[in-house]
């Protein structure tokens, strides 16, 4: 569904994460399209989680740009670490400092 520019933003918690991972991707060219992105709760905190099952060969290249993907999470509050997945099968974490 694409979001109409002439119909009014739904101030809901959901519209807003979907406006800032639509910023990140914005912001993170080489973010690939298949790259499911999403946030979810892990016990006090929420993490940024990259799925790459649809992209399993781009998860090591984007891995090592993890500085910029640090400083974009950071910059749009997404969350207090990045989490590399493989479907249900974690691959990476990286905890994310103030």
């Amino acid at each position: 569904m694409m979001n109409n520019p002439q119909l009014p933003f739904k101030c809901t918690s959901s519209e807003l994460e979907k406006a800032a991972i639509n910023r990140l991707r914005t912001h993170i060219a080489y973010l690939p399209p298949q790259c499911h992105v999403f946030r979810e709760p892990w016990n006090h905190s929420t993490v940024l989680c990259l799925d790459f099952v649809q992209c399993p060969h781009l998860l090591d290249s984007l891995k090592e740009m993890e500085p910029a993907l640090i400083e974009g999470v950071q910059a749009l509050g997404l969350g207090n670490a990045i989490i590399f997945r493989l479907g249900k099968k974690l691959m990476g974490w990286k905890n994310i400092t103030s």
